[in-house]
């Protein structure tokens, strides 16, 4: 029987790396995971690509490459559509959310982004500008939203082309910052799976504010978004209003998203006019 192409790309990988044993972890469009074993001591990932992600997963791993291990996962090479990286099994960051430590969790966040954000030279080319991230919001036929909801989509909108039309210093992005992208480790908060942006230092904790999912009544309550803006503003330097900002526009880009998938965008819905008032009022 022939092979598939991931299970070729499986052999291939398991010979060119001596791997002994490997034990499927997730399967979906855009990759297929895998729990590795070298001698049946250590463990490590391979992460194999398919065609509908190649390309932003590759992105991502190739700022995994330029982090260098410090903040987040340690790549140790990517051949071809194979990633082969650091095996992290301890919980996310959103479990300690879940379990009533928000704030806690809020100054981790901030620790692992002034790491991640730290100066290491010139930035790598291969990164996607957070404007054209941004176009589906753009883009977006307001008709699509609901009806109730189409001022909110509209007031996003224009403060995300405001924020694009005051640039601040441009810097390589995670560009997916949520708590459950950041695991725990012997070496401390890591992240995992990175977009591979390049753009505003102040959007790099937009995605915390409608995170982490299983917590909504922690996510919602308006105190938890002016304590989770004023711990980014406080330990990160950025201006308050515009973390914000870029809150209300993430929000609308993330329910762009999701009706482009024909998903609901109840959440999203159910942030936006509470992130929306914080900015009004920062």
């Amino acid at each position: 029987m022939n092979q598939s192409p991931v299970e070729t790309a499986l052999s291939r990988a398991m010979i060119r790396w001596s791997l002994t044993k490997s034990t499927p972890i997730a399967d979906s469009s855009r990759s297929a995971i895998f729990r590795v074993e070298q001698n049946g001591r250590n463990f490590a990932v391979l992460k194999i690509l398919k065609p509908l992600g190649a390309v932003e997963e590759r992105r991502g791993a190739q700022l995994l490459e330029w982090y260098g291990g410090e903040g987040a996962a340690t790549i140790f090479e990517i051949h071809g559509d194979t990633i082969f990286m650091e095996w992290l099994d301890g919980g996310t960051l959103g479990d300690a959310v879940r379990a009533g430590h928000d704030d806690q969790a809020s100054i981790a966040l901030c620790t692992l982004v002034a790491g991640l954000q730290r100066p290491r030279g010139e930035a790598p080319e291969f990164l996607l500008p957070l404007r054209e991230r941004f176009q589906a919001l753009f883009d977006t036929e307001v008709r699509i939203w609901p009806h109730t909801a189409r001022d909110m989509y509209a007031r996003a909108a224009g403060i995300a082309h405001k924020l694009f039309d005051r640039p601040t210093a441009q810097i390589p992005l995670h560009g997916d910052l949520h708590h459950d992208n950041i695991l725990s480790s012997d070496r401390g908060w890591l992240a995992i799976d990175p977009k591979g942006l390049l753009g505003d230092p102040a959007y790099e904790l937009a995605n915390a504010f409608i995170n982490p999912v299983g917590a909504p009544d922690q996510v919602k309550d308006p105190r938890r978004i002016a304590a989770l803006a004023d711990i980014i503003a406080e330990r990160l330097g950025h201006d308050r209003k515009r973390i914000l900002g870029w809150a209300c526009a993430h929000a609308a880009l993330s329910a762009c998203w999701s009706l482009a998938d024909g998903e609901a965008i109840t959440w999203q819905l159910t942030m936006l006019p509470l992130l929306l008032s914080a900015y009004d009022q920062a």
